[in-house]
């Protein structure tokens, strides 16, 4: 795909959206490598819901996950719709491992164009309470992992691409510091500083913040008494879930977003009252 096939894609008279008439396959030819988008349990989790939403919508998916199972039961879900999905396994705690992971989605796909940086794990733990080895383990699979991912392919990405990285509004929780949110606000920061490097190869970069939602993530380690104060603390008083975060997900990859990037959008409900929710939304497994 060259920057020309893009402005002709997007162009049209000056009355018309050439987007429009695109209905529910907005996502048509677009080659997508999505990490940690396993179906791990009975709940969806972000990175499941975005596969499925992008392949429903058009797109060719590769499904990254650390447990081959996990990975297959999502392609398995996209293809029984008619989707097109393949299944790789891969840890990403390793630069080569990330590396080799985005030589094979791009085989896999015929190129790529489309990248969700999805991976995260973490625990309450404060930020002295951790050890150094257990530090680096937490920024490596939160911040690192996105980065290396990223590094290796940006090589493979033509003008058009978009890269999504998921975040959570615990980088702005009010309370003790965690390394899960540290490592989330690095994020964050490197999001924004790769919009601003890639932009000019018009490559865009944004980056989600996940707010309060029940899935795969929260239900395995979060005290479900716990969900009312959660829903409380929005301000549509009323609890997400991964589909509304894959829903946001969705445009900002898509090209209706094509003049979109360096941004952080916070999808949560409403925000937060001053003094935040009774416990910080970190879970202990990956999203």
């Amino acid at each position: 795909m060259t920057s020309t096939d893009v402005e002709e894609r997007l162009t049209g008279t000056p009355l018309e959206d050439p987007l429009a008439a695109r209905g529910t396959a907005r996502m048509a030819g677009r080659r997508a490598l999505i990490t940690g988008a396993g179906q791990n349990g009975d709940l969806p989790g972000v990175g499941y819901g975005i596969a499925r939403l992008l392949a429903a919508r058009g797109a060719s998916v590769v499904v990254l996950d650390r447990s081959a199972e996990a990975a297959q039961r999502t392609v398995d879900r996209i293809t029984a719709e008619g989707g097109t999905a393949h299944a790789l396994t891969a840890d990403v705690t390793t630069d080569a491992a990330c590396e080799q992971a985005v030589t094979e989605a791009a085989g896999l796909l015929g190129g790529l164009d489309t990248l969700v940086n999805n991976v995260a794990s973490g625990d309450r733990a404060g930020i002295f309470e951790v050890t150094p080895e257990r530090l680096d383990e937490l920024m490596n699979i939160n911040f690192t992992s996105a980065w290396s991912v990223t590094r290796h392919a940006v090589p493979h990405l033509p003008p058009g691409s978009a890269i999504l990285n998921i975040s959570s509004v615990g980088v702005s929780a009010r309370g003790p510091g965690m390394p899960y949110c540290v490592a989330k606000a690095g994020l964050e920061n490197f999001s924004v500083g790769a919009a601003s490097t890639l932009g000019p190869q018009g490559i865009r970069v944004n980056c989600i913040e996940v707010g309060a939602i029940w899935g795969s993530f929260a239900a395995a380690n979060m005290d479900e008494r716990f969900r009312e104060a959660r829903r409380e603390s929005t301000t549509l008083k009323k609890e997400g879930s991964a589909w509304d975060i894959a829903h946001a997900a969705a445009f900002l990859l898509s090209d209706e977003a094509r003049w979109i990037t360096g941004q952080i959008l916070a999808v949560d409900g409403g925000p937060f009252g001053r003094s935040g929710p009774a416990t910080p939304p970190v879970a202990t497994v990956a999203r």
